[in-house]
Parts: C-alpha cells; sequence; structure tokens
C-alpha cells in the first residue's frame, strides 16, 4: 500500500509563514498529480494547491499569489510554502496523490493524516 505521512504545522502568527511536506511511501510505481487540500471545522474539505508530476499547478483563488505548491519526484514529496497567513487559512491540511502501484494497474488516490495549521495572534 502507498503512505502519505504531512509534516510541518503548527502555531503562526498573522502574516507569517509556514511550510508543508508530505511523503509518499511504499508500493509505488508512478506519482501523478499530488496536492493539497484543506478543512476547517464545519466546513468541506477544499483544494488548495495541486501540482501535475509534469509541474502544472492550480491554486484556489484565496491562496494564489501567497502560496507555492512544490515537488520533488526524486523523494516522493509534494511541498507547500505557505506566505502572508491569515486567521482564514486555520485547518487541518491534507495531502493527496493519485498513485499507479504497479504496471497496467488503475490509478488509486489516497490521503495523509492531516496537519493542523493554526493562524492567530
Amino acid at each position: 500500500q502507498v503512505q502519505l505521512v504531512e509534516s510541518g504545522g503548527g502555531l503562526v502568527q498573522p502574516g507569517g509563514s509556514l511550510s508543508l511536506s508530505c511523503a509518499a511511501s511504499g508500493s509505488i510505481f508512478m506519482l501523478y498529480t499530488m496536492g493539497w487540500y484543506r478543512q476547517a471545522p464545519g466546513d468541506a474539505r477544499d483544494l488548495v494547491a495541486v501540482i501535475t508530476n509534469g509541474g502544472s499547478t492550480n491554486y484556489a483563488d484565496s491562496v494564489e499569489g501567497r502560496f507555492t505548491i512544490s515537488r520533488d519526484n526524486a523523494k516522493n514529496t509534494v511541498y507547500l510554502q505557505m506566505n502572508s497567513l491569515k486567521p482564514e487559512d486555520t485547518a487541518v491540511y491534507y495531502c493527496n496523490a493519485d498513485v499507479q502501484i504497479r504496471h497496467y494497474f488503475p490509478r488509486q488516490n489516497y490521503w495523509g493524516q492531516g496537519t493542523q495549521v493554526t493562524v492567530s495572534s
């Protein structure tokens, strides 16, 4: 199976920065699109940013220009650099990945366990 392990969450003041990372491990033949989603209490889980294995990116309007997603294909890792953080960015951030575990197998979607990001003074 495949595991996605996030790290880097925490408490930061408004205007501050945090960096998240997510490492994929296990039975991986090919990693396709990887991304970050977030969920605040009482809200749905929403897309934050995604990146294809070719490096194309897409961002939620609310984070465009403040957050940057990147990946290291050699390390099976995706990153999220978050700058100019706002209280409304407070949420649990989840890593997501489309994975092919063997050649000719269909892609499967996996989630990490989530990491808390709190923006507060």
